[in-house]
């Protein structure tokens, strides 16, 4: 009964067993060669200071923002592929289902561009 599922299980048990031993296994056999520049802290290749500096020391928040707002977009795009295979055979209950999905993401990437979160400055 559960023969077809073997080769997946097997796989599966294959990946999860990899990943635990490379985990496991990385402490011993990884190079052990440590240095300053290594240990120090690293942000966006600007050299660390214990202070602040006056002007430049803090990220602008617009590369968080960017990133948010990619993946944002980015999955809610992903979602239309599984309708572009059986849209079909959805009928018109589906195509009202993804004109309102369209709708939304529409809103929401004009509401972005209005507020300026698309603008870098």
């Amino acid at each position: 009964m559960l023969d077809p599922y073997l080769p997946l299980v097997l796989m599966f048990a294959l990946a999860g067993a990899f990943a635990l031993f490379s985990v496991a296994a990385a402490p011993y056999i990884g190079p052990r060669r440590y240095n300053r520049a290594k240990l120090d802290s690293y942000e966006c290749g600007i050299e660390p200071s214990p202070q602040p500096v006056v002007g430049g020391g803090r990220m602008p928040v617009a590369y968080y923002l960017t990133a948010m707002l990619f993946i944002l977009f980015d999955i809610e795009l992903v979602f239309l592929y599984p309708y572009a295979v059986v849209s079909d055979s959805l009928g018109l209950f589906g195509l009202v289902a993804i004109v309102l999905y369209i709708a939304t993401i529409g809103f929401a990437y004009v509401y972005e561009w209005r507020r300026g979160g698309l603008e870098w400055n």
